[in-house]
């Protein structure tokens, strides 16, 4: 059984490239696999590994600047969910392509677990997935409004043209982990909104500690690793990847034309060249002869996504 431990922690880093080399050498030398992303905002990701090296990971991260009041979220996998460890440079730590935020200025009130369901019970209260489509399409809150966007990136447009709708609404946000509301809260509270709040550990918290029977929550949630949904309780899912366009399939999913293990699902059979697909092909059979094998292939891990 894995240790794995999604984190995320605004803060400045004057140099973040210096960084990348020490984080990355004591996970591999843990036996740590996942992603973690680094920005002069701070940090993010998701890593899995023995106890022993995961707690290692985590007290590393907790020495650097202004990490050490650090919070992660840990839940555990039955096979190691990752292929390798990448220590990654970006411009944001989760991609909102808006230079104005700073979550360490001001974000939304933070709504514990346990209160949720009280707050988006409210008539006054909107409540709104800040997640990309595919994420809501297998789970959200019941009631919670769906911007299909695509990315991250798309969320401050949609706001732009919906914000009429909420006219005289609390507005509740949430993520999978957190990390989205932060920007987004802090983007809303700059648009003038007064009162904004944001499910404090995400969905992830809520499934960890909200029981089943008292939920909220409908269907599963998405999450970016090889087990790429986790249920109540934060057990692993029902869902596969479609290791083409990274969205989740479900068995229904694989029973719709267009679906070819590695090649191809319903939504993306059109969104790929057949250049693309041969590739996607010979990957695949990689993929099957090191199965075979006994080893995981490192073209099936999975790329990060804001």
């Amino acid at each position: 059984m894995y240790t794995v431990a999604a984190l995320y922690h605004f803060t400045c880093f004057d140099d973040p490239d210096a960084l990348r080399g020490p984080l990355a050498q004591i996970a591999c030398a843990q036996g740590v696999k996942g992603t973690l992303l680094l920005a002069r905002e701070g940090i993010n990701g998701t890593i899995a590994g023995p106890r022993a090296g995961i707690d290692a990971v985590l007290a590393a991260i907790r020495a650097l600047p202004g990490c050490a009041t650090l919070e992660w979220k840990e839940s555990t996998a039955t096979d190691m969910p990752f292929n390798r460890m990448k220590v990654r440079l970006k411009k944001e730590i989760v991609t909102m392509g808006q230079p104005d935020i700073d979550p360490t200025a001001s974000v939304g009130h933070y709504i514990e677990a346990q209160d949720w369901n009280e707050l988006i019970s409210a008539p006054d209260v909107v409540v709104i997935d800040t997640r990309n489509d595919y994420e809501v399409e297998i789970g959200t809150f019941k009631g919670a409004v769906d911007p299909k966007t695509e990315s991250f990136r798309d969320f401050p447009e949609w706001w732009q043209k919906n914000k009429e709708r909420f006219h005289n609404k609390r507005v509740a946000m949430f993520c999978t982990g957190g990390i989205r509301c932060e920007k987004s809260t802090n983007y809303l509270i700059g648009q003038g909104v007064e009162d904004v709040y944001h499910l404090k550990g995400g969905i992830l918290k809520y499934l960890e500690e909200v029981p089943q029977d008292t939920s909220m929550w409908e269907g599963e949630c998405f999450v970016f690793d090889g087990r790429v949904s986790l249920t109540h309780g934060l057990q692993e899912g029902s869902y596969d990847l479609c290791h083409a366009c990274r969205r989740p399939l479900s068995e229904d999913g694989k029973a719709k034309p267009g679906y070819e293990p590695g090649v191809s699902c319903h939504r993306c059979i059109n969104e790929f060249s057949d250049e693309d697909r041969g590739r996607f092909r010979e990957r695949q059979q990689q993929i099957q002869l090191a199965r075979a094998r006994g080893e995981r292939h490192i073209g099936s891990d999975q790329s990060p996504h804001d």
